[in-house]
């Protein structure tokens, strides 16, 4: 049976179009996010569970150095048709997020969220939480919209703002976690949006 945890399963929704997150374009709050002078130029950003690559290429499209990570082969190639069509510079990489802590440890000035920790296995929370913590150099941020929807079942799976604090707290501090004022009009008032900045 495909979980989660395989790429078969989202790539089947891919492929038979169930992609209720799917918008078509970055969220508002994450491009208000980008444009608040968050990242220094030419800070490499990593977009984890990038999907069709919208944040990515709003990263890109600021003049960040961009990488998407997705490891269902139709989000990769709608992400690299995407940034083709628009002349925009995205490494779409099409790997699974856990095993970047290999591939890319102390690499990225950033780590994008958005979509990617509701859709995981929540028994996998805290090896996000190291992984995230590895591909970042010193100092880098893990900032953007984490999904808390109060409702039971998933993906997308519910989160807290007590659990992160319980979660992210030991490796990371809180500059901003809060709700987001100006969320897709059908996910009003279920986004926290956030800044941690990674210890050491």
């Amino acid at each position: 049976m495909s979980t989660v945890s395989n790429s078969g399963f989202w790539e089947e929704r891919y492929l038979s179009a169930q992609t209720g997150w799917e918008k078509g374009r970055c969220a508002p709050p994450i491009a208000r996010m980008l444009g608040e002078g968050l990242l220094a130029a030419h800070s490499h950003v990593v977009v984890l569970g990038a999907g069709r690559g919208h944040e990515a290429l709003e990263v890109a499209a600021r003049g960040l150095e961009a990488t998407a990570v997705d490891f269902a082969a139709s989000a990769v190639e709608a992400t690299r048709a995407a940034a083709s069509r628009l002349h925009l510079d995205v490494e779409a990489l099409r790997q699974d997020l856990f095993t970047l802590r290999t591939t890319h440890a102390v690499t990225f000035d950033a780590v994008l969220e958005h979509t990617c920790f509701c859709a995981i296995d929540p028994a996998r929370r805290d090896e996000y939480v190291e992984v995230v913590h590895a591909v970042l150099k010193p100092g880098g941020l893990v900032f953007g919209l984490f999904y808390a929807h109060g409702r039971p079942g998933g993906p997308p799976f519910d989160t807290s703002e007590e659990e992160l604090r319980r979660r992210f707290g030991p490796r990371f501090d809180v500059e901003r976690l809060a709700r987001a004022p100006d969320s897709f009009s059908d996910r009003a008032g279920q986004e926290l949006e956030f800044v941690f900045r990674r210890r050491g």
